[in-house]
Formats: C-alpha cells, structure tokens, sequence
C-alpha cells in the first residue's frame, strides 16, 4: 500500500469512519444547505438609487437605457465623449445588435492583451457597496472584463440586491455550481501602496462604464 493510502487508512481507523460523510450529522449538513445571515444594519433606501450612489463614489459612470436594441448607441455615446476606441471585445450575448449602424467594430471572444474595451454582462449587483458580480464560463469571458482599460458593464435593473448576502443567496438559488471564478467588481482597478498615492489601472481597467438595463 503506498504511503498516502497507509496514513489515510490510519486516520480513518483513528476516527471510526471510512469517508467524510459519515463524520457530518446533520447539523453539519443543515449548514452548509443553509449558511446562517450574519446581522445587517437598517438597509431603509432604495437598492437602485443607493447602487448608484455607491458606483458614483467608486469611480464608475453611469447611463441607463430601456431596451436592449438601444446599447450600441449608449456604447458610441460613452466611447466619443471619452475619445475612446470604437472597437470592441464583447460576451456573445450582445454580438447580434446592430453595432455597425453605430460604426463599431465588435468581436465575441475573450480578450487579450491588445484589446482596449471590453463590453459584459453583470450576473447582479449589490447596491449597498455599488459592486457588479460577475460569474466566468463558456459564454462570459473573464478576461473580457480584466484586461481591456476600459470596462463596459450591462446589468438589468431586476437584478440590483441589496446586500453581499443577498448577491450569495442569489447565486445558491440560481446557480447549481461555482464557475471558476465570481468576480466582484466595484469601480475601476486602483491603489494607493506606493507611497499613498492613487494609481488607477493597477490591477485592471481604468475605467468602469455601468448601463442599466430596464430589461
């Protein structure tokens, strides 16, 4: 028997159990089915206005738009005032607008080093700290949010939580299990280590876009 095997048997031996679970009671079950909400303080305002306060405090911009058919022009608005590229990286959820009429040049696919905007989806939102969450996979690129300078975010007004703990619970409901990575994302990348001064773009974009979609 090798080595591993020996000492694992040992242990199980030790504890009178062959796996682990057969050491969870039910207790240990009913928890983790059901993570306790630790305490929140009074949360009495509006999740939309309070997440955009917040994202306004982070450092992120905002528009809003009612249809989906209306995010090209959003894009060109956000991208001329900004002197910005007009061409695009995008999740495949928005490639079939029409963005040619607008003049942009967009591609479905993760991004890479050389790209400048990148465009996503926003899984949800949690108004209390102005954060998009956002879950990687086949159809939403991570790298399409990281490494462009300038992040472009939709997220749909339905889908603003309150809380970090609404955003969790939302997603032990939704989803049946954790992509790669959750990405929570609160304005664009910034520090203050070297020598306390604000650096934006450290580890990320310079800017975040945000479009809220009545949708």
């Amino acid at each position: 028997m090798p080595a591993r095997e020996n000492i694992l048997a040992r242990i199980r031996a030790a504890n009178k159990a062959a796996n682990v679970a057969d050491v969870m009671d039910s207790s240990v079950a009913d928890r983790l089915a059901s993570p306790p909400i630790s305490p929140l303080p009074k949360l009495e305002w509006d999740p939309e206005g309070q997440f955009k306060l917040r994202g306004h405090e982070s450092a992120s911009t905002l528009d809003e738009i009612a249809q989906i058919d209306e995010l090209p022009r959003a894009v060109t608005r956000y991208l001329s005032k900004n002197t910005l590229p007009t061409k695009l990286v995008c999740w495949p959820e928005f490639i079939d607008l029409p963005w040619s009429a607008e003049g942009i040049q967009i591609e479905s696919r993760g991004a890479i080093g050389d790209d400048k905007v990148g465009l996503t989806g926003s899984y949800c939102a949690i108004a209390e700290t102005g954060t998009l969450v956002l879950l990687s996979g086949q159809e939403s690129h991570a790298t399409t949010s990281l490494l462009p300078e300038t992040h472009i975010a939709v997220i749909r007004r339905s889908r603003i939580v309150k809380t970090m703990e609404d955003a969790w619970q939302l997603i032990r409901g939704e989803v049946v299990s954790l992509p790669r990575q959750v990405s929570f994302i609160s304005g664009p990348s910034r520090t203050a280590d070297i020598e306390m001064t604000l650096v934006y773009g450290a580890h990320g974009p310079f800017r975040v876009h945000v479009i809220i979609l009545d949708q």
